[in-house]
């Protein structure tokens, strides 16, 4: 385990670095680092580590989620109001429907197999989201307009809405009838991640007003409960959900809205604990991808994430119908919408383990939809900011 570390830090930051230099994002450089020393390639990763490997996922986007929600300001979000709620809900809902529509054409499924592929494809993820707004909140772009705080907090409830969503279609592909209370997990999930998240932000902000801990003490303890609220979530079973990964922003933002200072000291602990994290979760995600499933899925696969990527970004617009966000802040915006990586490594394989007749599929595509919007979201954030965003120097 120890010599697969070693490789996937040394060989994941000298890859990312290199590719940063040729002013491509490092996270390419870190998933391809994960393919070539995982099982379809080099097999040179611990089994040990494998087995580990969601679960250490895990543990980088609770890092990213807990520094993104110290710097999300509430005021913020509740200026933006409507957008930023439809902003969760209707681009991936965009994108499910085209998938349902297109899919069948492309690829020659069922409906239902579409709309199983749909809600795997159509998660953002925050792992390459949340950092850069993080980054354009700190430089001051778009903050004016609250967008990088927009993009953050839709990223994060949009993968609660698509993985019921997939549970749904899943559980209907393997002959379980759907009934509407089904669909209670989504604002259940949601509120009650908040408010347990906002519970455990007072808790904590009334327990470091009353015992002097050092800063990484502090740090030790929001992440032991950032895992209790996320063991949590696997907990409550029913109709009744709960989301850990809302939690975990919502705590971080309670304790900002309580200990602005104290906040931010925190956030940039949490920033030195993701340059560790980030290396081991794109490296991991990378060594999810096989990439025999993504040159079997051929040009047509690609064409039909191209395709449905663009009613996402119709579905963004549609969301900033009467903002005052002008046409180039609309465009950043579907680009920030774009990338997807997480959510796919994590349940992309799950309706071939499942024994589900479009699991197959289901993979290579989920695979594709790394390989082709991770780089592309992540270069069109990276170089379109400056130009397309205002810079707040206030």
């Amino acid at each position: 385990m120890l010599l697969s570390l070693a490789l996937i830090f040394l060989i994941g930051m000298t890859l990312g670095s290199l590719f940063e230099k040729l002013r491509i994002p490092s996270l390419l450089g870190m998933i391809l680092t994960g393919m070539l020393l995982g099982p379809y390639v080099l097999n040179l990763l611990d089994p040990s580590i494998l087995g580990i490997s969601a679960d250490l996922r895990k543990v980088a986007l609770i890092i990213i989620l807990t520094r993104a929600g110290l710097n999300l300001d509430i005021q913020d979000l509740k200026k933006v109001g409507r957008p930023a709620i439809l902003m969760c809900f209707i681009p991936a809902s965009c994108e499910i429907a085209a998938m349902v529509i297109f899919a069948p054409m492309f690829l020659n499924i069922t409906r239902l197999d579409a709309a199983i592929m749909g809600t795997v494809v159509a998660a953002v993820s925050p792992a390459v989201v949340v950092p850069r707004m993080l980054k354009l909140i700190e430089s001051g772009y778009g903050t004016k307009k609250s967008i990088p705080q927009i993009i953050m907090a839709g990223a994060s409830v949009d993968d609660v809405y698509v993985i019921v969503l997939f549970t749904a279609f899943t559980g209907l592909a393997g002959g379980k009838a759907i009934r509407p209370s089904d669909f209670l997990t989504i604002p259940t999930s949601i509120v009650f991640g908040l408010l347990g998240g906002a519970v455990a932000g007072l808790l904590l902000s009334f327990f470091f007003q009353r015992f002097h801990l050092r800063d990484s003490v502090k740090v030790m303890l929001i992440l032991s409960i950032s895992f209790l609220l996320v063991t949590a979530e696997n907990y409550i079973k029913g109709n009744i959900g709960f989301s850990g990964l809302l939690a975990i922003m919502a705590l971080g933002a309670t304790l900002r809205q309580k200990k602005y200072e104290l906040s931010r000291r925190l956030s940039l602990k949490f920033s030195k604990l993701w340059v560790a994290a980030e290396v081991l979760l794109f490296v991991l995600v990378g060594a999810t991808v096989n990439i025999q499933y993504a040159l079997r899925a051929g040009i047509m696969a690609v064409l039909l994430i191209l395709c449905v990527l663009a009613f996402r970004v119709a579905g963004v617009f549609l969301c900033l119908i009467k903002t005052p966000l002008n046409k180039k802040e609309r465009i950043f915006t579907a680009f920030g919408y774009m990338p997807k990586a997480t959510v796919q490594a994590a349940i992309g394989g799950l309706p071939l383990a499942m024994g589900l007749s479009c699991g197959d599929i289901v993979l290579t595509v989920a695979v594709l939809s790394i390989l082709v919007t991770a780089p592309l979201g992540a270069i069109l954030i990276d170089r379109t900011y400056q130009v397309l965003l205002e810079q707040n120097h206030s």
